[in-house]
């Protein structure tokens, strides 16, 4: 990726020098296997542990590794992929007569408090509407690299773009109206609102890069490769098959990997918004 016109955003908050924990009383080994399984299916991090009110929150404390002063190459590079949708986020509302509110992102390490609840690194990157704040362990992309074998720094950008989607669902009030429907569903209706809700974020950060390629040219050779491994690699049924040996279609809150791929390529090709309806009529 060529983010050299690409600004920071100023919207990050970095809480990785805070040491963050909480009571386990009706939890311990359990509470770590429900955030696990969470990981592997997509699960709302905060649906795990939001019900537990004990949280604490140390003061700061000094960096574990690296020496003093030296470039936060991963602050850096998160800071700009946020700048860069902010950027195309703002005219893309603009155009369309609304105001962009910019979400802030917050870099945490190990667990995290939001207005969403507890959640801990295991559960991934997530999107709180409580608070518009997007959150991630950067940590993660070790684990999209290594064990999710999604390597690219296309690829880590698709990450904080999904969830920049969401925050544009939010906006946009979409988000609220699918809560509000899964509220009054049951199990499987409510996942395959979760799975629309989804694979529309997956395509919302497809639009993003298209209109930043479009005007700033961000995009290399293998870039757009390295992002729709990565939705491949997370869809619903690969990350199954990984962890348990089959599949179970009632239980995806995410999308298939062919969906999420799909999606995600029609977003960038098209740079259309009207072509990110995953809640029209017919199947997704």
């Amino acid at each position: 990726m060529r983010l050299d016109q690409e600004d920071e955003s100023g919207n990050i908050e970095d809480r990785r020098g805070f040491s963050v924990s909480r009571g386990l009383a009706g939890g311990g080994i359990g509470t770590v296997v429900l955030v696990l399984i969470a990981m592997f299916f997509g699960v709302d991090p905060s649906a795990i542990l939001q019900n537990n009110p004990q949280t604490h929150v140390s003061e700061p404390q000094p960096p574990t590794s690296g020496p003093s002063g030296a470039r936060d190459e991963g602050r850096e590079f998160v800071a700009r992929i946020l700048g860069s949708t902010e950027r195309t986020w703002g005219e893309i509302f603009q155009r369309g007569g609304r105001e962009y509110v910019q979400p802030k992102l917050v870099l945490f390490s190990g667990a995290v408090q939001s207005a969403c609840g507890f959640a801990q690194a295991a559960a991934g990157p997530f999107y709180c509407p409580n608070d518009q704040k997007v959150y991630i362990d950067l940590s993660f992309y070790r684990e999209l690299r290594n064990r999710f074998q999604a390597p690219g720094d296309f690829a880590q950008a698709y990450v904080v773009a999904h969830e920049v989607g969401h925050h544009v669902q939010n906006l946009l009030g979409i988000m609220g109206k699918v809560q509000a429907l899964q509220a009054r569903s049951g199990e499987r209706e409510a996942n395959a609102l979760s799975v629309r809700l989804e694979l529309q974020a997956d395509c919302l950060a497809g639009i993003w890069a298209n209109f930043a390629n479009r005007e700033r040219h961000i995009l290399e050779s293998g870039d757009v490769e390295e992002g729709l491994n990565a939705a491949a690699q997370i869809g619903d049924d690969t990350l199954q098959k990984r962890a348990q040996g089959y599949v179970v279609p009632e239980g995806f809150t995410h999308g298939s990997a062919e969906q999420r791929v799909r999606w995600f390529r029609r977003g960038i090709e098209s740079g259309d918004l009207k072509r990110c309806d995953t809640f029209a009529g017919g199947s997704v």
